[in-house]
């Protein structure tokens, strides 16, 4: 890429619509130009080859390979591409291993539109970009190093295990919270990273060993977690 040449893209998203959207933001931005779009961390793989884009925009949870795998392969292989990572997730566990695969970028989905503009042009550039809320957590982790399993959880999140623990269901605690079900799904999927498992029963089961539900029932044992 030169002063004068504009920079080159690839779009990594699982989603459909937000794929169309980013292409199209750019496509209607001077000094970019979208070469193509991957649906998941293989796919981007092979069209980073074939494309050599000057920046990869690199969502991270994808079925099909994960955006952290795909930039440890693209770092292996030497790519010249600088990964960009957009995506909604800010954990410990997501923006650390993505920033130790080799992504040049993390930013967050509701960056706005010039904000998105600028880290691209510096991420093309070499240089890094994060967003205000995950160079605070590298801040933290550098000055105080965690265990990968100790982030805390929130104040939310805790009160979401609290009602899984009791057996609701995700509707009944939309209802109990006054939130959405898709707002709960976001919190178990962020709990769960958090507490390093895939499933409710699991994190019911971390949750009363760590000691964040307090102690466990008594006729705990020899049940096998909320369905």
């Amino acid at each position: 890429m030169t002063a004068e040449s504009p920079v080159s893209l690839l779009i990594v998203d699982d989603h459909p619509v937000v794929r169309d959207g980013l292409r199209g933001m750019f496509d209607s931005a001077a000094g970019f130009t979208v070469l193509g779009e991957a649906a998941s961390g293989v796919e981007a793989v092979a069209r980073a080859a074939a494309l050599d884009p000057d920046v990869i925009l690199m969502d991270l949870r994808m079925p099909g390979g994960s955006g952290v795998d795909a930039i440890r392969e693209l770092t292996r292989r030497g790519a010249r591409a600088k990964v960009l990572v957009l995506t909604t997730y800010d954990t410990d566990s997501d923006t650390l291993p993505a920033i130790e695969a080799g992504a040049t970028g993390y930013l967050l989905k509701d960056a706005p539109r010039d904000e998105l503009f600028t880290a691209v042009r510096a991420a093309a550039e070499g240089r890094t970009v994060l967003s205000p809320a995950v160079a605070s957590r590298l801040v933290q982790a550098v000055r105080t190093p965690r265990r990968p399993d100790a982030e805390p959880l929130s104040a939310r999140e805790r009160e979401v295990l609290a009602l899984v623990a009791k057996g609701t269901s995700n509707r009944e605690i939309a209802r109990e919270l006054f939130i959405s079900e898709a707002t709960v799904k976001t919190h178990l999927t962020h709990l769960y990273a958090k507490l390093g498992v895939n499933d409710r029963a699991a994190a019911v089961a971390v949750g009363y060993d760590r000691g964040i539900l307090g102690r466990p029932p008594q006729d705990v044992a020899g049940r096998s977690g909320p369905n």
